[in-house]
């Protein structure tokens, strides 16, 4: 199984995550967005999408970090990341999608690049749009799951949605947003980084 990732990409990061917390071993072959390795000839044949992660397992390329995790969670059944009972699989599902879909797609590095290059927007108007995105993003998580009963956001265990919220949250510090609105989501993380699976898939542990 080989990995192709960036250590600081959210979607590498939560494939790593699940990797992990499914024991799985896999080799890492470090893909830099910053470099341009992305672009370039061998790996735009391998995904043409140019975007990271890539998984290579038994002779299968995939591609988009959340089909990937539905794929390992299939492929590699146990242990789970997703709760028993289907409405709160469906919950968990739409908690992963609020950070994959509305969340992350507006942050990311190319939106990001594209703002201050062809756009022409300050490096401040660049922040003012992250963070504008984040706090609504965040937001509607933390009023979703400020009154679960379980220790993760979906389960007593990291479920997908965590391995998706994790990846935000970091880069949410990484942008200096004051946390401080969103304190079910700040205790969760703090359970999921006293995991090992976590704690290995950070971009300064890879």
């Amino acid at each position: 199984m080989k990995l192709y990732d960036y250590s600081k990409s959210s979607a590498s990061y939560r494939v790593r995550i699940a990797l992990n917390v499914k024991g799985l071993s896999y080799q890492s072959q470090s893909v830099s967005l910053l470099e341009g390795d992305h672009r370039s000839e061998h790996y735009m044949a391998l995904n043409p999408s140019g975007l990271v992660p890539t998984l290579v397992d038994n002779g299968q390329i995939l591609t988009q970090s959340l089909a990937i995790i539905e794929y390992l969670e299939e492929a590699y059944p146990s242990p789970s990341i997703m709760p028993t009972d289907c409405a709160a699989r469906a919950k968990c599902r739409a908690l992963a999608l609020d950070i994959a879909c509305d969340i992350h797609p507006l942050n990311n590095l190319r939106v990001l690049k594209h703002l201050t290059g062809p756009m022409g927007h300050s490096e401040d108007e660049k922040l003012d749009w992250y963070l504008h995105w984040l706090r609504i993003g965040l937001s509607a998580v933390e009023k979703k799951v400020e009154h679960s009963q379980t220790a993760f956001c979906c389960d007593d265990t990291p479920t997908l949605a965590d391995i998706c919220l994790i990846p935000q949250l970091f880069n949410a510090r990484r942008f200096h947003l004051d946390l401080t609105p969103y304190p079910t989501l700040k205790e969760i993380e703090q359970r999921c980084q006293a995991l090992p699976a976590f704690e290995q898939a950070h971009p300064d542990n890879v």
